[in-house]
């Protein structure tokens, strides 16, 4: 029995429309939330295990917008790339084509902004850097230093072990130890810094449900190495669009420290950091999240499609 959302009353005055499209030979499955008739049309972009149910939270929030939010090919429900690998390039590939025709379906005359959480953020950030053509960018909890000079480097080196060996099985034993509810737990256990015993029950009961929603072994092993081969800072300097980050000062992937270093590197980039919390801030914090994104958007258009001129203006600022 699946443990309510605290995000319900949000998510029943925002019903999503699924439908599905063929893009680089996946089977897309995307859902549509929010006013099909918005001038700003946010398209998102999931982390690595997740689906399109991770980013709800924060995208319910965001009422009179329209959100586009995909399963990543080969997660949730999406099948795997036909055209390309699931890596870095082939993700970006996917949301380079999936981002032109959504913009030519939505009319070019709609602002169009990409928003890429955790694992999603080192794609977009490779597309952004491709000239993906969209007139913002958001990074939610974003990968800015390489996995393994974490906060928490041991467990992603116990984590390449887990997947080697989870590479190395059988293929049934394999997919059993990826999906082994026990190791799922212990990694929401690690993830989740709220003391709300209600709101931690809900969490792992996402992770219990959706945590373990791919295609099959290959694509989960890709889709790792390029997690933690690859980060944001690879790709800053050649994001040229407006770009807001929302950071955790908690979050054990990636120290603040090198958040502000890759804020500081993208020519335009404004940085949120939300205290207390880590590498959840889509299921812990959304609501601060959602603001962050509308204060973000209301900026630039006080700035004529323009952030508060960027770091060296706007500064930091924090909650």
């Amino acid at each position: 029995m699946s443990i309510a959302s605290p995000y319900a009353a949000r998510s029943a005055r925002m019903p999503a429309t699924e439908r599905v499209l063929t893009v680089q030979g996946s089977e897309t499955h995307l859902w549509e939330y929010g006013d099909p008739d918005s001038d700003t049309v946010l398209l998102v972009v999931h982390g690595y295990r997740g689906e399109h149910h991770g980013l709800e939270p924060v995208v319910v929030q965001l009422e009179g917008l329209r959100i586009l939010s995909p399963d990543l090919p080969g997660f949730g429900v999406s099948t795997p790339l036909v055209e390309g690998e699931h890596d870095i390039a082939g993700y970006a590939a996917w949301l380079h084509e999936l981002t032109r025709r959504m913009r030519d379906e939505v009319g070019r005359d709609r602002r169009f902004v990409i928003v890429g959480h955790s694992f999603g953020s080192i794609v977009v950030s490779a597309a952004l850097a491709e000239g993906l053509d969209v007139d913002a960018a958001v990074l939610i909890n974003p990968i800015a230093a390489p996995a393994l000079k974490g906060p928490r480097g041991v467990m992603t080196r116990g984590a390449i072990v887990y997947y080697q060996i989870a590479a190395a099985l059988p293929e049934r034993a394999g997919f059993a130890l990826l999906a082994n509810p026990l190791i799922v737990r212990v990694m929401s256990e690690t993830m989740a810094k709220t003391k709300d015993r209600a709101l931690r029950s809900w969490i792992h009961d996402q992770h219990d449900r959706y945590f373990s929603a791919f295609a099959n072994r290959t694509v989960v092993l890709d889709a790792f190495r390029a997690s933690v081969g690859h980060d944001v800072s690879e790709y800053a300097d050649r994001i040229a669009v407006p770009t807001l980050m929302i950071a955790a000062d908690r979050d054990d992937i990636t120290p603040i420290e090198a958040e502000y270093a890759v804020a500081a590197t993208i020519p335009d980039a404004e940085l949120v950091v939300l205290h207390g919390v880590g590498h959840l801030i889509h299921y812990e914090r959304p609501i601060e999240a959602a603001r962050a994104i509308r204060s973000f958007l209301a900026r630039l258009d006080a700035h004529g499609g323009r952030s508060a001129e960027g770091l060296a203006e706007s500064g930091v600022a924090t909650s």
